[in-house]
């Protein structure tokens, strides 16, 4: 009999230990690639028939695509610390470029959760923020939060210094300033090969990682920093985009300002940047070839996943911070919450669910805790996003009425409804009101805040925004 239960037990403890192993053999991988300052319309796969990208474009053929995806913050700095805090910026109070730490105390943040249920959890390059181009320049950790990580590493690049042809476009009418850093529209056509520069260092960290963690369920953050200016990227890419006199400049309409309050001018236009039109087609160029050098990493990351066996048993999104205006309204950059600016392409592809386009009003605050349900991870209540995880069996399936940003820097606010982009300075709206009718008119050119046939959609609106903001300040911080 002693012998008997022993082999009962010896079996009961083999059968045991094997289906444990099965099933974390089963728990799905996140691979979570996100670009930085990149706006959808840079895209082949949402409709630039200029700037081509073919790695990313399979991405989205092979899940879903979202067409009305929006930060929560129209700037790095609170954006990402708001997804990966699964808080919105007015609910912590990071407003600027800071870690939300302090904020959010021993509460999880996305990768966190899964560190803490037994996962890898590794940050390649920028995830929280990080200066660019300084902190890439130094190879330093930036904003980043340690307590979200197994591992991180940092992929230091040469950036506005790497050698090549450059220019400063920007405050630069007589083109006798040199190549300079900081957060200024530069070029620079460079020498050498992929791996000179921070997304190619990148994009080869992250295969290695897929490579040796292949073995055991992870959560691998990749975040590339193009096309981020400075627009840095090597020779390769630029030829499809030269001359530059052919790039187009997006339409404008005469005295576009007239009808704006002076908190949404954007803090970066061709007047106070003292670009010609020249210098404009050459920041479009320099911006697309950027991109094309980000998609070429992407598809090494993609190729590697495939290598390691593991496309069946990953979630991959790829996404973007916020967007970036190229010249729209006279425009550029970020900060506007515009759609340019506060949309961003967001791509999930999920083992076992049909590729779809997703016209639905998504946040990026809603990866949090739509990956963890996905995995099985019970979603903390501190989480304010919405898991949209229905969306993926069904592209119809709608979560919510309105998405929400903010520019803080303008104390500006975005409620951007299906049809209405409604846009307040100020709580109170002293700093005035922006109302467009995307329907009707979809490049948002004509602000109807002081029509008055209009004035109750104001009003709804003002309401609904007042309402938002109390919602996102009642939750469970201190």
């Amino acid at each position: 009999m002693t012998n008997y239960l022993r082999i009962v037990l010896a079996t009961c403890g083999l059968w045991c230990a094997l289906a444990c192993g099965a099933a974390a053999a089963e728990r799905m991988n996140v691979l979570f690639i996100i670009s930085d300052d990149l706006t959808a319309t840079a895209l082949s796969c949402y409709g630039n028939q200029v700037c081509q990208t073919p790695h990313i474009d399979a991405l989205a053929a092979s899940g879903t695509r979202f067409t009305r995806a929006y930060c929560q913050g129209t700037y790095c700095g609170p954006s990402r610390a708001s997804l990966m805090s699964g808080y919105y910026p007015h609910a912590t109070g990071v407003l600027g470029y800071k870690n939300p730490r302090p904020q959010i105390g021993d509460r999880q943040t996305w990768s966190q959760l899964f560190k803490d249920n037994q996962y890898y959890a590794a940050r390649v390059s920028k995830i929280f923020h990080m200066g660019v181009p300084g902190g890439i320049e130094a190879g330093t950790d930036g904003a980043d939060d340690p307590r979200s990580w197994s591992e991180r590493f940092n992929s230091p690049g040469p950036e506005w210094k790497a050698a090549g042809d450059g220019e400063t476009l920007e405050n630069n009418p007589r083109g006798t300033k040199p190549v300079v850093g900081g957060n200024t529209f530069v070029v620079v056509e460079a020498d050498g090969g992929d791996e000179v520069h921070s997304d190619g260092k990148t994009a080869a960290k992250a295969c290695e990682l897929i490579a040796e963690h292949r073995d055991e369920p992870f959560w691998l953050g990749v975040g590339f920093v193009r096309p981020h200016v400075p627009f840095v990227a090597p020779r390769s890419y630029y030829p499809p985009f030269k001359p530059y006199a052919q790039m187009q400049l997006p339409e404008r309409v005469e005295n576009d300002w007239d009808d704006i309050p002076t908190a949404g001018i954007n803090y970066k236009t061709s007047k106070n940047m003292k670009m010609d039109l020249r210098r404009q087609r050459k920041a479009i160029g320099g911006y697309y070839a950027s991109v094309a050098f980000m998609d070429a990493q992407v598809g090494k990351v993609m190729a590697s996943l495939k290598d390691a066996g593991l496309e069946d048993n990953t979630i991959v999104i790829f996404t973007s911070d916020h967007g970036y205006h190229l010249g729209e309204h006279d425009f550029w950059a970020k900060v506007s919450l515009r759609d340019e600016s506060a949309a961003v392409p967001l791509i999930i592809r999920v083992p076992g669910k049909q590729p779809a386009v997703c016209d639905s009003l998504v946040e990026l605050l809603d990866l949090y805790p739509t990956v963890a349900s996905l995995c099985g991870l019970d979603v903390p209540s501190h989480v304010q996003g919405e898991d949209i995880s229905a969306m993926l069996d069904d592209p119809t399936v709608s979560v919510r009425d309105a998405a929400f940003s903010v520019a803080p820097m303008r104390k500006g606010f975005l409620l951007r409804e299906q049809r209405w982009a409604y846009i307040q300075y100020k709580e109170d709206a002293s700093g005035g009101i922006e109302l467009f009718d995307c329907d009707a008119d979809p490049k948002q050119f004509t602000n109807l805040a002081d029509k008055t046939e209009h004035q109750d959609t104001v009003k709804r609106l003002q309401a609904k925004l007042a309402a938002k903001l109390a919602q996102v300040r009642n939750n469970d911080l201190p």
